[in-house]
């Protein structure tokens, strides 16, 4: 990638000790991009994408070379290692970032034919814009791959998909991504992980873990400073294989409340249909936190709800003098 040509460059980020990527790591490595570039776009909660073409000619080099001090710096400042990727515009950016492990840098040619060729045999959904939904219905067709949605015609495409999205997923087929990179700070988040012993097959276990994640989560939102509630819940589990899978979903009101956040945390892995998974971590992400007095609370009218609530503030002031695990519910301690 040459210092006059465009170039974006996609970090994914992962701590060097493992587990999920901080709060503070997140925003001290967006604030390495930014002393580069100007152009940095958040991609929470553990991505980043940067255009740099402006950094590359004020340094005199390459993209890979640049992706190479960046991810030094990261190391040596925040204990955070990257897979970097690099391509003339974000989609394929990010798609070079998903190829490659943390330590290593791909850089895509600027030749279209070289990133066709490169996206080809990817399946649809590595399109933007290409949800489940249109996902099913590109495959209904036997377009279950780029390569085939490159390849077919675009009238077909916009009959299938309708006028606008037809047209932009036959652009993104052929390499093309029209969207800029968006510069903007991440949303504050909180994270928590749960490592297994052992690769877990049993969902009892994993349903408790993630009963122990929301328990924990619910109490750091609860007793921040300002008192904190999420807009949004995302669920990672880590597999035995090395895949990863994560689902997010925004909340029906911002909230604190550890059985809320229980509810949507067993409902996001339910949704992840897993059978016989081998999960090595569950990790959980409470992402879009406001203060607690901005929030908007339905009022409830079930005694046990009230009662819940008023529970909880008092379990946290407990934590808080005698230390986190001093109570425990009945499920977790047993």
């Amino acid at each position: 990638m040459s210092a006059t040509g465009k170039a974006v460059m996609c970090l994914r980020l992962h701590p060097a000790g493992g587990g999920p990527l901080g709060a503070k790591e997140y925003a001290g490595v967006l604030a390495l991009l930014g002393g580069i570039t100007p152009a940095v776009q958040a991609l929470p909660p553990d991505a980043a994408l940067a255009d740099v073409r402006g950094a590359l000619r004020y340094f005199g080099c390459d993209a890979r070379r640049l992706a190479a001090v960046i991810r030094v710096r990261a190391l040596a400042l925040y204990g955070v290692d990257a897979a970097v990727g690099v391509a003339g515009n974000p989609m394929l950016a990010r798609a070079a970032a998903r190829e490659t492990g943390p330590g290593g840098t791909l850089v895509l040619p600027e030749d279209p034919a070289a990133a066709r060729d490169f996206m080809a045999d990817k399946p649809v959904t590595a399109l933007d814009g290409v949800g489940p939904k249109a996902a099913r219905t590109l495959c209904s067709y036997g377009l279950d791959s780029v390569g085939r949605v490159a390849a077919a015609p675009p009238a077909a495409l916009r009959r299938i998909l309708g006028a606008r999205l037809g047209r932009e997923v036959h652009e993104r087929a052929l390499g093309i991504d029209r969207t800029p990179v968006r510069p903007g700070a991440a949303a504050r988040a909180v994270a928590a992980e749960r490592l297994f012993d052992r690769d877990e097959l049993d969902p009892v276990r994993h349903r408790r873990a993630l009963l122990s994640l929301t328990q924990e989560l619910g109490a750091k939102l609860r007793t921040q400073e300002d008192g904190q509630v999420c807009r949004v819940l995302s669920l990672t589990v880590r597999c035995a294989d090395r895949t990863t899978l994560t689902r997010t979903r925004t909340l029906a009101e911002p909230t604190a409340h550890s059985a809320a956040l229980t509810a949507t945390a067993y409902a996001l892995y339910e949704g992840l249909g897993l059978q016989r998974a081998r999960v090595r971590a569950l990790s959980l992400r409470a992402e879009e936190l406001i203060p607690a007095e901005r929030a908007v609370r339905q009022l409830s009218f079930d005694p046990e709800d009230e009662k819940a609530r008023r529970l909880e503030a008092v379990t946290d002031r407990v934590r808080t003098r005698f230390g986190p695990h001093v109570i425990a519910l009945g499920t977790l301690a047993a």
